[in-house]
């Protein structure tokens, strides 16, 4: 048993290898994190003998967490504390779009208003699956809609980011930096901790946002000014890309299609509606445009934050938006069904 289980990693440690390269030698956007995640879930959906590793994929979280962390230099954080209305926005926008998908997924995709809602929010798959969980909601379709809903915006934003020629040119913020050996290892040893820390709080996404948190407040401190090899930053993005492409299982597509749909057009919705509300803002911001976008966009936290990173659109606004929109509906969307969805709903039925 133990043999097998080693075999089907090392299957996808070399599945999510291959798709990267290949991705780089067809010269697709996001290469570290695309090829492996299209590698790997087409085998997965082929019920290929492959498997994910979880403490490379928290490795990977890290990698990407301190990678992020380290743009937080003083000037930036203040940049985002002008823009704190923007982030505010950002947050509203999550509560419009689950209220738009919920309405979608209980029309199109027929299924009940607690499962709706919890699908809908803008919010990490695990926290949401809890939060599904614990009031009664299908956690199994909970997952599957943000999986999908996931895998939507990170494949469309990003060609379609190529497509337009959108990028810009962060790169001189931290890649010109030299590395320090002494700052990188009081960094890996602080954001190390912190992980463990968030994840015995419980703190959604914990390997993101521990490191994250951490490197922010030493760079902003200026306590270590270091930069990371960007092969380091390849690999985490590899390591993700291969966690993500591992959720998908051959009945995947074919359970619930009604479903399925639903999301896929609350995905797109989800989008277009960033995308004008993003053109609407770009005129009192000083703000570029796609920055907004992809701080906005109904994706993930590291997914985007990714996207940020290797266009060199912003990844500071880009991380500050997604993290704290993601706080935000963790924290009010187990209250907003409680408090006002379920006695409506119940209301609904008795009428």
């Amino acid at each position: 048993m133990f043999s097998h289980i080693v075999i089907r990693r090392l299957n996808g440690a070399i599945a999510a290898l291959m798709g990267a390269w290949l991705a780089l030698w067809i010269d697709i956007p996001l290469p570290w994190l695309l090829g492996p995640l299209f590698a790997v879930a087409s085998l997965r959906l082929a019920s290929a003998p492959i498997a994910a590793y979880v403490p490379l994929r928290n490795a990977g979280q890290w990698i990407i967490g301190v990678s992020l962390g380290l743009y937080f230099s003083p000037q930036i954080v203040d940049l985002i504390a002008q823009h704190w209305p923007l982030l505010l926005l950002g947050m509203l926008i999550s509560l419009l779009l689950a209220l738009i998908g919920t309405w979608l997924l209980c029309s199109i995709g027929k299924v009940d208003l607690k499962t709706a809602w919890f699908s809908s929010a803008i919010g990490g798959a695990s926290e949401m699956s809890v939060l599904a969980e614990r009031y009664g909601a299908r956690v199994d379709l909970v997952a599957t809609a943000h999986s999908l809903r996931v895998l939507a915006v990170v494949t469309i934003i990003p060609f379609g980011f190529m497509w337009f020629g959108l990028s810009g040119s962060d790169v001189s913020l931290v890649s010109g930096l030299p590395i320090n050996y002494w700052h990188v290892v009081v960094i890996f040893i602080l954001a190390t901790a912190a992980s463990f820390l968030f994840q015995k709080l419980d703190v959604a996404s914990a390997w993101v946002l521990g490191p994250l948190l951490v490197t922010a407040i030493l760079t902003v401190s200026e306590i270590t000014i270091t930069s990371i090899p960007d092969w380091v930053v390849n690999i985490g993005q590899l390591f993700l890309g291969w966690s993500l492409g591992d959720r998908y299982r051959p009945a995947f597509f074919k359970a619930a299609p009604r479903f399925l749909l639903a999301v896929c057009i609350f995905a797109l919705l989800g989008i277009f509606t960033v995308a004008m509300i993003g053109l609407a803002v770009t005129q009192w911001t000083t703000l570029a445009l796609p920055t907004l976008w992809l701080g906005m966009a109904p994706g993930g936290l590291v997914e985007m934050a990714i996207t940020a990173k290797v266009l060199m659109l912003g990844v500071p606004m880009v991380t500050a938006f997604q993290a704290s929109r993601m706080a935000f509906v963790v924290i009010v969307t187990g209250t907003i069904y409680q408090r006002i969805l379920e006695p409506w709903g119940k209301q609904r039925r008795l009428t």
